[in-house]
């Protein structure tokens, strides 16, 4: 637990500030470190009730097989599947406004499943289970306001008026991080222009644990499967359009959005029955430059945000907590300051260059399916034609969609 001074100064080696999916995963990585673990959220970090019967959640992720291993190592996995989480075996893509087409399976690999479908919150829940069963010490209500360099140290001050000292801080506070702005981490970001539409819906036809996904001239659409065992047939939808369309869908009643959503879909499960409340998020992509400073590391949104293309945000956050859980380990075991740059570094160089191969292959999708000219409708479809017809590339993606390519951090290996 952290240590507090007389002067009500809390004293921790190491503060997670935001107790999300990421930054929570980053503290049970590091629970049997030795290290004083202070996770600090402006959330109360209570967990509710589960209720099987009860709405879906609007947020999901398509939580990979590594993804599946961490959460597993750290204790979580067993209260996800307590809750709800839907495998699928399957995916389909297709283009709207051609005849391209490709479809992956799990099979292609030997393996038993692409992933889970699992609502944020049940994600969250199992691991603030685990959290407060840990050694973690955990700070509720805690609003950061300022934080500066005091010595050697980062001294932070909440809305409160409490006070942290750290040599090292992490930020696992999202997208719009404030550990991050107050630090003077800059980024690179742009507007996709283009707003995401999330909501839960049920259909006709079975999803036969399979994730859809089409890409219309406005954008991409994807219908996620979820399972609630009640024999109806759910989906998480994401719908990739333009701010003006989602304006007008955001306005429909319930019955005109599920027509417009089935036609959009063209009717690929059947009818459009309802949907739950909808949520409309402006879609921005950013990336820090540098995920690192002295005393100072970026975990997650708070380094990267990508457009929802592939659901592979949260994927990448749990392998950042991975890889920096990791290389803490190493720096201790070598006796090093943990919050030395050098050893912070080893994370950055570890991490960034396979976000931002990620980053620009969704970009180069995004980019290339919103295309107008003839000649690039032409090459989708022909690019979509030619990979269908070539097992190995196939294999290639769904192992990248698995996150088993690439360097892997122990937590995430076999």
């Amino acid at each position: 637990m952290s240590r507090v001074t007389e002067s009500m100064e809390m004293r921790a080696d190491v503060v997670i500030v935001g107790a999300g999916m990421v930054g929570s995963a980053l503290a049970l990585a590091l629970r049997d470190s030795g290290l004083e673990i202070l996770l600090v959220d402006g959330s109360p970090l209570s967990v509710r009730p589960f209720d099987a019967s009860a709405p879906f959640e609007a947020r999901v992720s398509a939580l990979s097989i590594a993804s599946q291993r961490i959460l597993e190592r750290l204790g979580a996995w067993q209260g996800i599947q307590a809750r709800r989480a839907t495998p699928y075996g399957q995916m389909y893509v297709w283009d709207g406004s051609g005849t391209g087409r490709l479809h992956f399976s799990a099979a292609s690999v030997h393996a038993e499943t692409l992933g889970h479908i699992v609502e944020n919150r049940v994600v969250q829940d199992a691991l603030l289970d685990c959290l407060h069963d840990a050694d973690i010490g955990l700070l509720a209500n805690a609003r950061l306001e300022q934080m500066r360099h005091s010595g050697d140290d980062w001294l932070l001050s909440l809305a409160d008026g409490r006070s942290l000292r750290t040599p090292l801080v992490v930020a696992a506070d999202g997208a719009h991080s404030a550990v991050r702005r107050l630090a003077g981490c800059e980024t690179r970001e742009w507007d996709y222009l283009h707003h995401a539409i999330v909501t839960s819906v049920r259909c006709t036809e079975p999803h036969r644990d399979t994730a859809w996904q089409r890409f219309t001239d406005e954008g991409p659409l994807a219908f996620l499967p979820l399972d609630r065992g009640d024999g109806q047939h759910w989906c998480s939808i994401v719908w990739s359009i333009t701010p003006l369309e989602a304006e007008r869908m955001m306005a429909l009643d319930d019955s005109a959005f599920c027509q417009a959503l089935g036609r959009a879909f063209e009717g690929r499960l059947g009818e459009v029955l309802a949907a739950d409340p909808r949520l409309c998020v402006p879609l921005r992509q950013r990336h820090a430059k540098r995920y690192v400073q002295g005393g100072l590391a970026l975990i997650g949104d708070a380094a990267h945000t990508i457009h929802p293309l592939a659901g592979q945000g949260v994927n990448l956050g749990f392998l950042d907590a991975a890889v920096l859980a990791e290389e803490l380990m190493h720096g201790l075991q070598r006796g090093e300051r943990l919050a030395d740059e050098r050893v912070l570094s080893r994370y950055e160089r570890r991490r960034m260059p396979h976000n931002l191969a990620l980053m620009a292959a969704m970009e180069g999708f995004e980019r290339l399916f919103q295309a107008d000219p003839l000649p690039l409708r032409w090459l989708r479809n022909s690019g979509l034609k030619w990979v269908e017809q070539l097992p190995e590339a196939k294999a290639a993606f769904v192992r990248q969609a698995l996150g088993l390519s690439g360097d892997l951090p122990l937590l995430a290996r076999l």
